[in-house]
């Protein structure tokens, strides 16, 4: 049965974490992996966190299933922080929330929902975006056609391409877009692009599916909604999938959920049972512990008080580092080349430079970023800034 089966190249991300961990180098630098880093260099348990799991372990009397929609108050904590309480969409009945194994899980649940809807639809992804969004919507079976997104010679939303590649497509066509943060490049839209792009999805009749991976990691948990908000205020049908990976730290615990947004109740209601089938299909029933933690911090106030002020410390912390960054590499002999890093958001910025300057950096300055030169921000500290700006020169940067 396997025996004409090849064997494939290690995932990028994997094997370039193998690389960094068999460095000897006492200067090694991660800036590869898309996890938050605290000044230790740790991905911490958040404090809420761990209070939320002791009160979750004590009240708890079973490990049966939740059920394939996961547990109750998860998903309409969910509902309330991404949405909003008062939405029309969740006062009309017309959202519905299915807790997901993380946002990786409610991206492929969403893309198995519209390839049930629309076998034909066809998905627009940014160019760049995270590659796994490929493989996540790509292998349910969906085409995926890119549209211009960032320009990297401003360094900024190449709106006007992107509006007219998006004014092309075919009616009930889908267009993912990333609600915040944007992966890898860190360049997001400004309320008034979200406007005139919403005015463009109404006309063309197109169905948006937001990837929300980091509430509160650019402006705070409400300001990074506000998209989503938006748009599911004035179009009939919206898919957003979100993750509490980053903002509560819980990767391994594989924390997120799908909304889907419908016409009407009824409408919603049959979209549910669908949704409930295909997760049935795929995984049966999602995790529930990280879910039983998030749910108990989003309900009880204490909780909520402390993760806001965790989840704007670790903001604060990465906004820090693109404003030293920018700095050091001003000092370094960049000139303003790289200032654009201190304005984007989020974990995430593309450095720009070709990939043998990404491969100086890792094999002469133990400096290591994916080839795209992805950099992620929460991997630099403040005792190692100076040398990442300066190896960035030294490497060829501004050749």
């Amino acid at each position: 049965m396997f025996e004409h089966i090849s064997r494939l190249e290690p995932d990028a991300i994997l094997g370039l974490m193998a690389q960094y961990r068999a460095d000897p180098h006492p200067r090694k630098v991660d800036l590869g992996v898309g996890v938050f880093r605290d000044l230790n260099g740790d991905t911490p348990v958040l404090d809420c966190v761990r209070h939320a799991e002791q009160r979750v372990l004590a009240a708890q009397s079973s490990k049966s299933y939740v059920g394939a929609a996961g547990r109750e108050e998860f998903n309409t904590g969910v509902e309330e922080l991404v949405l909003g309480k008062e939405h029309p969409a969740r006062l009309e009945s017309r959202a519905r929330t299915v807790q997901a194994p993380g946002g990786c899980g409610a991206l492929r649940v969403g893309a198995e929902l519209i390839r049930t809807a629309t076998p034909a639809a066809t998905v627009h992804v940014s160019t760049p975006t995270w590659g796994n969004h490929h493989a996540l919507l790509g292998g349910s079976g969906m085409s995926l056609v890119r549209y211009p997104y960032y320009d990297p010679a401003t360094h900024r939303v190449d709106f006007a391409a992107m509006l007219e590649h998006l004014d092309t497509a075919p009616a009930g066509d889908v267009v993912l877009l990333h609600a915040c943060c944007h992966n890898p490049t860190g360049a997001d839209l400004t309320p008034a692009q979200w406007d005139e792009l919403i005015e463009l999805l109404q006309r063309r009749r197109l169905v948006p599916f937001l990837d929300l991976a980091y509430q509160g990691f650019g402006d705070d948990l409400e300001g990074d909604a506000e998209g989503i908000r938006r748009v599911a205020r004035r179009l009939p049908e919206v898919l957003i999938a979100t993750s509490y990976s980053k903002n509560l730290g819980l990767y391994r615990e594989r924390v997120g959920a799908l909304i889907v947004v419908s016409a009407t109740g009824a409408h919603a209601a049959a979209v549910h049972s669908q949704v409930l089938q295909i997760a049935r299909s795929i995984y049966s029933m999602p995790p529930d512990h990280g879910a039983a933690i998030a749910a108990c911090i989003f309900a009880d106030s204490s909780l909520r008080a402390a993760w806001t002020l965790e989840l704007t410390a670790m903001r604060r912390r990465i906004q820090q580092m693109r404003l030293l960054l920018a700095q050091h590499l001003r000092e370094a002999g960049g000139g303003d080349a790289f200032d654009f890093i201190q304005t984007e958001r989020g974990m995430f910025s593309l450095l720009g430079v070709p990939k043998a300057v990404v491969e100086r950096l890792r094999d002469s300055h133990h400096i290591y970023m994916t080839q795209d030169s992805r950099m992620n921000l929460a991997g630099i500290m403040p005792q190692n800034v100076r040398y990442v700006a300066q190896s960035i020169v030294a490497a060829g940067a501004l050749a």
